[in-house]
């Protein structure tokens, strides 16, 4: 997946500076998740690995989301198909999502508990967090009955382990060391 990344990447960020000069960030996201939706899909890869030429397999993936790819994006996607890179679609709807999201200043933040967290413990969170990381905060939160108490917080590369394990856990390292 790396490569597919690294592939992406300047797709991804070409296409994002686009939208942001066009003022089309959302619709070019939704217009991005859309044709990584379709290029992911097994009954669409099953019928584009049976078109040999890169340009008819692009105007395949054109034709199946006509209504929902502009110009610019067919232009994207035919770009793609030159430079035999269709199969990192999926991966520049990613990564252009997470540029919306920083251009946005929000950020998903995986909450883990043992309980399920009610509406003002959440809200009470989601402000806490959004002071933390300065932008605007997006909970998905999840209970896993192994959670000793407390909470795992996942946002990014960043990881909170509140949890009585986790303390015991740092408790015990500490000790050790």
């Amino acid at each position: 997946m790396s490569e597919l990344t690294t592939i992406a990447r300047p797709y991804a960020k070409a296409a994002f500076d686009l939208a942001v000069e066009k003022g089309a960030v959302e619709s070019w996201n939704e217009m991005l998740f859309f044709a990584g939706a379709l290029a992911s899909d097994e009954q669409v890869k099953a019928l584009l690995s049976g078109i040999p030429s890169a340009k008819e397999q692009a105007d395949m993936i054109i034709k199946l989301g006509a209504e929902q790819i502009n110009e610019q994006g067919q232009n994207l996607i035919k770009l793609m198909a030159e430079n035999e890179r269709l199969a990192a679609i999926p991966a520049v709807a990613t990564l252009y999502a997470e540029y919306k999201s920083d251009y946005d200043k929000e950020i998903d933040v995986d909450v883990i508990s043992a309980t399920e967290l009610s509406a003002e413990q959440q809200a009470t969170l989601s402000a806490a967090l959004e002071k933390r990381f300065a932008r605007k905060v997006k909970l998905n939160c999840s209970v896993d009955a192994n959670t000793m108490g407390g909470l795992v917080i996942k946002a990014g590369d960043t990881v909170i382990d509140g949890t009585v394990r986790g303390k015991l856990n740092r408790l015990s390292t500490t000790l050790q060391s």
